[in-house]
């Protein structure tokens, strides 16, 4: 892992002007988890209708992602942004406009989780269209303030008359309100080293199984866990957000043994602590052959 300005600031720490650069190593992810965003309960959302029945179409998204995210090969979904067609891109601008339309106060607990995690995701493509090509959405600068890192704290949309960022969806709504880890393994934030963008949209009738899905792909590739010279390494993601896997090293590694398949388990079989963290904030753009290869 090259030590660059990326890799060892959040968003937080860059906006607070800090630079992490003399820390060593292991204490990086640490340090960046005191400036990771928390979950931070938004009132307005709790509405639901526990009896509703009624189901929000996801079809166009379904059609996206269909036609447009390809696997590596290697684990990795990549998304081939630079393949959109015109027409493709106006479908999206249109899906994401039928979403916003939605009163989303009238459904379910799982039509809404589904909603807004779709929500998420297709904002996150469509923000990354807007300024492609770029080598990492951390490029994309476009939320508030001086020191402004990323498109996360940009007001993207209005849903029911309140406008929303992309960290009010995460952190806002879906983190206190559903409370499941596995949350971190549904929303996507276009990086190479974040869990996959998934196949399929979210529906509240898919719930369980995409997200489980999600889950055991990250868990079982080498972005969710492996061993390094030092012991475990495990994505930078359970020092981030350490509170939504448990507390500490040994709620982490049995979050990650539920998921793990007989080889990530002897990884994890002897380790009593986490090593050290990594994440990598590449682009996960497919570029044809050079993704395929993994160049």
């Amino acid at each position: 892992m090259t030590l660059t300005r990326r890799n060892v600031l959040t968003r937080g720490a860059r906006a607070a002007g800090i630079v992490a650069l003399s820390l060593p190593l292991a204490g990086i992810a640490s340090f960046e988890a005191l400036f990771a965003p928390k979950a931070d309960l938004w009132p307005r959302w709790q509405a639901h209708d526990p009896a509703a029945t009624a189901t929000i179409d996801h079809t166009a998204w379904d059609r996206l992602l269909s036609a447009y995210l390809q696997a590596d090969g290697q684990g990795l979904n990549r998304f081939d942004y630079g393949g959109v067609s015109a027409s493709d891109r106006a479908e999206l601008d249109t899906y994401i406009q039928s979403l916003a339309s939605v009163s989303i106060d009238n459904f379910n607990r799982d039509e809404q989780f589904a909603y807004w995690v779709n929500l998420y995701n297709a904002l996150t493509v469509q923000v990354v269209l807007d300024a492609y090509p770029v080598d990492s959405i951390r490029d994309i600068d476009i939320s508030p303030g001086l020191f402004a890192d990323g498109p996360w704290d940009k007001e993207l949309v209005t849903v029911e008359g309140e406008v929303l960022t992309l960290n009010d969806i995460e952190h806002r709504i879906l983190r206190p309100i559903w409370r499941d880890p596995r949350i971190h393994y549904a929303v996507n934030c276009a990086s190479v080293g974040c869990p996959n963008l998934q196949p399929v949209a979210f529906t509240g009738g898919n719930l369980e199984r995409v997200l489980d899905d999600g889950a055991r792909a990250y868990v079982n590739s080498p972005r969710g866990l492996r061993q390094g010279n030092r012991g475990l390494v495990v994505s930078s993601i359970y020092a981030w957000f350490e509170e939504d896997f448990g507390d500490g090293d040994a709620d982490i590694i049995a979050h990650l043994e539920r998921y793990a398949d007989p080889e990530a388990l002897e990884k994890l079989r002897d380790a009593d602590k986490i090593a050290s963290h990594d994440y990598d904030w590449s682009l996960n753009d497919y570029r044809g052959d050079a993704a395929q290869t993994g160049s």
